[in-house]
């Protein structure tokens, strides 16, 4: 394999495992009883994206798309194997051989613009949380979720780096 082709690899096995890695998360607190992300609403979003339609009064409101639950998840990894290229983007290629925890989590922490900006005012939610009924709780919601995910980012490449340095 060339060595584009490793790092290319190597980008999205971390993505994946950082995402696994806050899945986890979102599985602890969904079992303590706090509310986590409806894949299926990001699936429904993106399904009407294809189509043309960005932005949602309340995407719970919207219509359903077909496989919408799947296409939600596949989003998910997708974004995270994205964002593990936004870590190699700000730490280089050789921060995926040798991570450190500090850029990990400031990069994990810097991808809550995505859900807080973009995400949320298009599904209906407004900017940072503004339309539901806690804004702050919500935001600091999406801030630890993306720590967590930051967090996996250095596990996952911790991982790689040990199985395959």
């Amino acid at each position: 394999m060339n060595p584009m082709t490793q790092d290319a690899v190597r980008i999205a096995l971390v993505g994946i495992g950082a995402t696994a890695v806050m899945d986890a998360w979102l599985a602890l607190l969904k079992r303590a009883g706090v509310p986590t992300l409806n894949f299926a609403f990001i699936g429904r979003w993106a399904g009407h994206a294809l189509r043309g339609r960005w932005k949602h009064d309340a995407i719970a409101k919207a219509p359903p798309v077909a496989a919408e639950t799947a296409l939600g998840w596949l989003v998910h990894y997708a974004v995270g194997i994205s964002f593990a290229g936004v870590m190699a983007g700000v730490g280089g290629i050789a921060w995926m051989r040798s991570p450190t925890l500090l850029p990990a989590l400031a990069v994990g922490v810097g991808t809550a613009v995505a859900p807080l900006f973009i995400m949320q005012p298009a599904m209906g939610a407004g900017i940072a949380s503004s339309r539901t009924a806690a804004p702050v709780k919500n935001c600091l919601r999406s801030l630890a979720n993306h720590a967590v995910f930051g967090t996996g980012l250095y596990l996952a490449a911790t991982g790689l780096q040990w199985i395959s340095p």
